[in-house]
């Protein structure tokens, strides 16, 4: 299922509330009990206070006591000190639990996601899933937010002061509510919307979020290009597009507690001139009225919250059915329940592999053998299936039939975590990460014994140029390694390659994007680093391969010569006509 596919039908909100609950708040739950019922105390004071304006009226105001006076007014304030500590103590607890259950849901998020397929990754861009982890994640903060604010304090609130409205006359009461049937269809009609409304301003967040995500990535493009105002104009019509739907989501939610505004206004009224009658007749007291009349306005206002979080319940519902997609999403390419031993130190053996991505045939019936310790080049015409064949061995992607062995084991049979912790790559766009330079060498290695990694820092030429940089192995590198060069990055890369030091290595058109000089360098690591190991190599430089054990030469998916340089040469076909334009007329 499309992660992009889901709307507001798909939306059962008790079982979204109940999963939430399941998995990241029921593990605090003797806290939130502790909460509940400090809330609960809280909430009762409101009825406590309403309550007090009885005696208040009847025995001081018109009764004239002063004995009554004192205690009432002790009474009030020992309630607005009971509330003011109750306060503190549990919107301190709520906040905590919140940030923790709002962390632990997207580190769950996160984690999930990196376990799930390539295949995934190519259907969702990486904005559309950092809006899901970012906004759909605080959507739920927002109804931890309100809980924070007291939304168990203020429907206990509303339980104490209906107790006391009832108590004093329940005629009253039902006249206080009779407006209340009026606000079901609306409701409904409004909550419907939120939802419709919430669903369009999720999807237009993600995609805020990946036209960012594009546009930093791709400023340089976009400067070459003259392609800023076209840009801008983009992300222009998605933030007119998000006000516009911002505001009909913030309509939907505004609309209830408007609802509860006319409800309340029609008690009101009707209580001021039914309850007047009375008091003006003497069957019940101006202590009675006020008393009523002081709980019913105290209602309003938790009323009108709690009518308000429907709308953001209907909102936040949303972002959880869409967490809930992705870890629905499942990855494919999991380890055999019994993953068999091997050791990586074998031939590497394509036989009969195909592949395809949807309808599209990408690998079509390769057969080949990567001997240990050889070194193995893969030639060809981009898109001819070079790099999927990688793709394939690593089981980013699975092949449709066929087979792939590692040391005559089949990788299928492999556990991914321990076929891939024999492998290293190098590709051309190696990723760098915003932290130092030693960070980027050692990853999450341990215990690396400091010589080791002096000696793989020169193995990969990165002492020639550790004195320009400012902090030396302790350089911030920057976002994506923009503070080096191209062949700095390539030679940090094989240094973590070197560091792994693991028996098979992928060299993925390494030295396509340098310049003379920093190939010379490069590549000189890269004939260290390949040494005693069975290498794959993608190249488009024919230069670098020549002196390569094995040549496959693809097209098209289909293997079409195999041979060394010097056969394929004098095959006189496909890859010896590329030596010819490469080398100027000489052939190496």
């Amino acid at each position: 299922m499309d992660i992009k596919s889901s709307s507001a039908k798909d939306i059962n909100q008790r079982k979204l509330f109940v999963w939430l609950w399941q998995g990241y708040l029921r593990r605090h739950v003797w806290v939130l009990s502790f909460i509940v019922v400090l809330m609960m105390i809280e909430g009762s004071m409101v009825g406590g206070l309403a309550w007090m304006m009885q005696p208040l009226f009847d025995g001081v105001f018109v009764g004239g006591s002063y004995a009554q006076l004192w205690v009432i007014g002790a009474i009030v304030f020992g309630l607005f000190l009971t509330r003011g500590i109750l306060s503190v103590v549990h919107r301190v607890l709520m906040t905590k639990i919140a940030k923790q259950s709002v962390a632990d849901l997207q580190n769950d998020l996160l984690k999930h996601l990196l376990r799930l397929d390539m295949g995934f990754f190519a259907k969702h861009a990486p904005g559309y899933l950092m809006e899901r982890v970012n906004g759909d994640v605080q959507a739920v903060g927002d109804i931890w937010a309100l809980l924070v604010r007291g939304a168990a304090r203020d429907f206990i609130g509303l339980i104490s002061l209906f107790v006391v409205m009832l108590s004093i006359d329940w005629l009253w009461t039902l006249i206080a509510l009779m407006g209340a049937p009026l606000l079901l269809g609306p409701s409904l009609i409004a909550q419907r919307y939120t939802r419709k409304q919430a669903v369009k301003a999720r999807d237009v967040a993600a995609n805020m979020a990946t036209r960012l995500n594009e546009a930093f990535h791709g400023v340089g493009t976009i400067k070459l290009n003259g392609l800023e105002r076209y840009y801008t104009d983009r992300y222009h019509t998605l933030t007119k597009r998000q006000i516009q739907v911002e505001v009909k989501t913030l309509f939907g939610t505004a609309v209830i507690p408007s609802l509860v505004d006319i409800m309340s206004g029609i008690g009101f009224a009707v209580v001021i001139i039914y309850g007047g009658y009375e008091i003006i007749s003497g069957s019940k007291s101006v202590g009675q009225f006020m008393a009523f009349f002081s709980a019913l306005g105290l209602a309003f206002e938790p009323l009108r919250r709690l009518a308000g979080i429907t709308g953001l319940i209907n909102a936040a519902s949303v972002s959880i059915q869409r967490m809930r997609d992705i870890f629905g999403q499942k990855p494919q390419l999991l380890g055999p329940d019994a993953p068999k031993h091997f050791t990586a130190t074998g031939d590497i053996e394509f036989k009969n592999v195909s592949l395809s991505f949807d309808d599209m045939l990408v690998l079509n019936n390769i057969s080949f053998v990567a001997l240990a310790g050889k070194t193995t080049a893969l030639v060809g015409a981009s898109g001819a299936g070079k790099t999927t064949i990688f793709n394939a061995l690593t089981r980013l992607y699975a092949h449709n039939s066929g087979k792939i062995t590692v040391s005559g084991v089949s990788n299928d049979e492999i556990d991914p975590g321990a076929l891939r912790a024999s492998i290293s790559v190098v590709s051309q766009d190696s990723l760098l990460f915003d932290e130092t330079l030693s960070d980027n060498i050692v990853l999450d290695a341990v215990d690396i014994d400091r010589k080791k990694l002096e000696g793989v820092i020169a193995a990969a030429h990165i002492t020639d140029f550790l004195p320009t940089l400012p902090n030396g192995i302790d350089t911030e590198v920057g976002p994506r390694g923009s503070n080096l060069s191209g062949g700095q990055r390539q030679r940090v890369a094989i240094a973590r390659a070197l560091l792994r030091d693991t028996p098979i290595l992928l060299l993925d058109e390494a030295t396509s994007a340098l310049d003379t000089k920093s190939e010379v360098l490069v590549q000189n690591a890269l004939e260290k680093l390949a040494q005693n190991r069975t290498t794959l190599v993608i190249a488009h430089r024919l230069s670098t391969i020549v002196a390569a054990d094995q040549i496959i030469v693809m097209d098209k998916g289909r293997i079409i010569e195999r041979g060394n340089h010097a056969e394929l040469i004098a095959l006189g076909g496909y890859y010896s006509d590329l030596c010819r334009i490469q080398f100027g007329g000489s052939e190496g």
